[in-house]
């Protein structure tokens, strides 16, 4: 009965090294595209900016700015009226916890 639980045990731990290898390899990053880390971090990044933004008093008005954030680089673009939006803007996302670096597409109108 023994040899037969460790005949059972190897083919047992071989079989969930390997689904964790997989597992691991899946959830990896590339130049390209985001590891399932990263892609929470980023979701939280993008929900922190879009909120502090909407509750700003300078965008009461202007609430067509769009935030986009891929491996911790936050990317704004759509419209605001004055130059001065645009730059707090960029200056809330640069202020969020995990933000890389800004690119700023905002237009003004």
């Amino acid at each position: 009965m023994n040899n037969f639980k460790k005949s059972i045990a190897a083919p047992l731990v071989s079989i969930i090294l390997g689904a964790t290898l997989l597992t691991a390899v899946g959830c990896s990053s590339t130049k390209t595209q985001e590891g399932t880390g990263e892609y929470v971090d980023d979701t939280v990044i993008t929900s922190k900016v879009k909120s502090l933004i909407l509750k700003d008093a300078d965008f009461k008005t202007s609430t067509e700015v769009n935030v986009e954030t891929f491996k911790g680089v936050v990317q704004l673009s759509g419209f605001v009226s004055t130059p001065a939006q645009q730059a707090k803007a960029v200056t809330i996302a640069s202020s969020v916890s995990g933000v890389k670096s800004v690119k700023n597409d905002i237009r003004i109108k």
